[in-house]
């Protein structure tokens, strides 16, 4: 609906969307009654039948997944009823879903801890608090304190079969280099990998995009930024270091099992430009006619320069730059120099943009001023330039100071 305005198509596909909502409505409890989830969670310890938050580096809270997906699917069904206008399924659904919203926070809100925990857990599974304030299934009162006691989770070593051969093969020098900038960890005579909740990933399939969005929409982008730019084991960089051309469809290293070209983990894709970039469809837009410019600067020019998305529609392509300017010479001195970010919008002739700004921090230094382009900026050209400086990048590998292969020959 937000990309293509097609009223026809949600008419038709109606229907079938109310009686997946009507089974759901008809099997969920009795389907996770069988399936050992106890009604108030007394016996529930985490990581019961199903998916959940698949491939994540903590043990996984299917509970939470499964019932909040049955929120969801109430939810969708109450837009879709909005926009062709049918106020009873409306008023239905949502109160189906505000009623699942309600059982989900007075279960997860009941060890009186605020840390948006099922009663017997111990704030380490996943998806965590994340996606509940991300879908505003934390009541209003507790979302501060539910967020505050997010940020006290930490991280574990990792025991992975392929990070215990590339530990074995490594030379002492780069071990000890590694336990330096915190990609190692020693104790006694062995080295170890791990992964931090703050400095890379442990997410799945789920909780990334929650644990992005959330940390970017709350005021606290500038985590969401060393998150994503983290170096080690649990990250992006991790995987171009061990010479990845693509994603991979877990965190570890895996020969066998799972794939190394895989949208798995690919929803930091997603933050990157409505986040990073600042440039996303407008939440309740139709046919794309309307976007959001939201973009989120970093603390300081040290964590991020600039940065660039184009937000494709059915009515043009509209488009956000943004950097810094009047950087000093010496990096060093990024935190504490008074700086100029200069943001360029484009937006199609029958386009409708709103421009949202991060709160700016206003003294006799601050000024805010805007103005129109008088020339067309050649998109193409600026296209080929950052292709031309990626591809240079990659050749050179700059930025990756070893890189490693499985030697087969050698394990068998």
């Amino acid at each position: 609906m937000q990309h293509y305005g097609d009223l026809d198509f949600l008419e038709e596909s109606l229907p079938n969307h109310i009686r997946w909502l009507e089974f759901l409505n008809r099997e969920f409890d009795r389907g996770m009654e069988q399936n050992r989830y106890d009604k108030d969670l007394r016996k529930y310890e985490g990581d019961g039948s199903g998916l959940g938050d698949w491939l994540a580096l903590r043990a996984r809270d299917t509970y939470l997944t499964h019932t909040a997906f049955y929120m969801a699917a109430a939810r969708c069904v109450a837009y879709i009823a909005k926009k062709l206008d049918n106020k009873m399924m409306r008023k239905k659904s949502l109160a189906l879903a505000e009623t699942i919203r309600k059982r989900i926070a007075t279960l997860y809100l009941k060890n009186g801890m605020d840390n948006f925990d099922f009663p017997r857990g111990h704030a380490h599974h996943t998806p965590g608090p994340e996606m509940s304030l991300f879908s505003r299934i934390v009541p209003g009162n507790k979302r501060c304190a539910v967020l505050k006691n997010w940020f006290m989770r930490s991280g574990s070593l990792w025991p992975g079969d392929e990070e215990k051969l590339f530990l074995e093969e490594l030379d002492e020098s780069y071990a000890k280099e590694m336990v330096r900038t915190g990609e190692l960890v020693k104790e006694g005579d062995g080295y170890y990998m791990g992964w931090s909740q703050w400095q890379g990933f442990n997410e799945g399939i789920f909780a990334i995009r929650y644990a992005l969005k959330t940390l970017s929409d709350t005021g606290f982008h500038h985590i969401a930024l060393r998150k994503a730019a983290g170096f080690g084991f649990g990250t992006p960089e991790y995987m171009m270091r061990h010479n990845a051309t693509s994603m991979w469809e877990s965190w570890w290293r895996s020969e066998d099992v799972y794939s190394r070209n895989h949208p798995m983990l690919g929803a930091i894709a997603e933050w990157m430009p409505s986040s990073v970039a600042g440039v996303s469809l407008f939440p309740t837009t139709v046919g794309g006619r309307h976007v959001l410019f939201w973009p989120r600067f970093p603390k300081s020019a040290a964590m991020l320069e600039y940065a660039s998305a184009v937000q494709g529609s059915p009515v043009g392509d509209f488009s956000i730059a943004w950097r810094f300017e009047d950087l000093p010479d010496d990096k060093s001195q990024y935190n504490s120099a008074t700086v100029k970010i200069r943001i360029r919008l484009l937006i199609p002739p029958t386009g409708v943009a709103t421009l949202r700004l991060p709160p700016i921090p206003f003294s006799s230094k601050t000024t805010v001023s805007i103005s129109r382009s008088a020339s067309f900026p050649d998109l193409a050209a600026a296209r080929r330039e950052s292709s031309l400086k990626c591809n240079k990048r990659r050749k050179k590998r700059l930025g990756f100071p070893y890189s490693w292969e499985y030697d087969r020959v050698k394990q068998k």
